[in-house]
């Protein structure tokens, strides 16, 4: 038994013959790609034509870009949580400029006069400070569960924390207009 599993494996000098062909040939292909290369006039032929001429005269369609791309749940999450925080960070930084060149109480009363201003204003002004404060926050609570629990950074727990981030957001945020 053992004398004929012998003889159907290969012998070691012939795998390692067989290897040796196998990355000489891996080898010679990788550095014989052909490629296109451009003269100087042909450099300048090339920066003169648009991409869509040159796509029209080789006939290939042009590339459709985000517009047709439907993003995941978990990367609209993530693009989300770095949008409020440069909503916050630009917020702050412009109630403390306002601050500064108005004098003392001008923030207070700018948003005094929104509150006043009418149901509608008022609402969605009040929502739109408080859903960058609460969606932010809500994310940092969650990567700071991932960092303690890295078995819950799985692809489907993911995107069910994605969806629950962003329901609870809208949901406290829509507190915040009664309160």
């Amino acid at each position: 038994m053992l004398s004929s599993a012998r003889r159907l494996l290969p012998s070691a000098s012939s795998l390692t013959s067989n290897n040796c062909n196998i990355a000489s040939r891996a080898t010679s292909m990788m550095f014989s790609r052909g490629m296109t290369i451009l003269s100087s006039e042909s450099k300048e032929e090339f920066k003169k034509e648009n991409y869509n001429a040159r796509m029209a005269k080789t006939r290939r369609p042009v590339s459709p870009h985000v517009t047709i791309y439907s993003f995941p749940i978990c990367a609209l999450a993530s693009i989300t949580t770095r949008v409020t925080g440069c909503a916050l960070s630009f917020g702050a930084a412009g109630l403390g400029a306002l601050e500064l060149i108005g004098g003392n109480g001008t923030a207070l009363s700018l948003m005094s006069d929104i509150g006043n201003s009418g149901l509608v204003l008022s609402s969605g002004a009040k929502f739109a400070v408080a859903f960058p404060i609460v969606y932010h926050y809500f994310g940092g609570l969650r990567h700071l569960v991932w960092d303690n629990a890295p078995e819950m950074l799985t692809n489907v727990d993911v995107e069910k924390t994605s969806y629950g981030l962003i329901g609870a957001s809208v949901l406290v945020s829509g507190v915040a207009l009664v309160v």
